[in-house]
């Protein structure tokens, strides 16, 4: 995915954006790990956290975005 989201007429880095996005999405999905006792099984609970964050990012890179309306 290449381009910017434009916010309110401020230009933002699609790797930005994503960045965010994956960021939420990993600490919503650490919660619920953790309250169902998941972190009991992690070896190394943050290298496990980093490699959530980046599967995420992938993920969440690799959805088709929709293209923004022209004007």
């Amino acid at each position: 995915m290449i381009g910017e989201f434009d916010v309110g007429g401020v230009l933002l880095s699609s790797v930005f954006v994503t960045g965010v996005i994956a960021l939420a999405c990993a600490f919503v999905l650490r919660r619920l790990l953790t309250w169902a006792g998941a972190y009991r099984l992690v070896w190394h609970p943050a290298l496990f956290d980093l490699a959530l964050f980046v599967i995420l990012w992938a993920a969440i890179a690799a959805l088709p975005f929709p293209a923004p309306l022209a004007r």
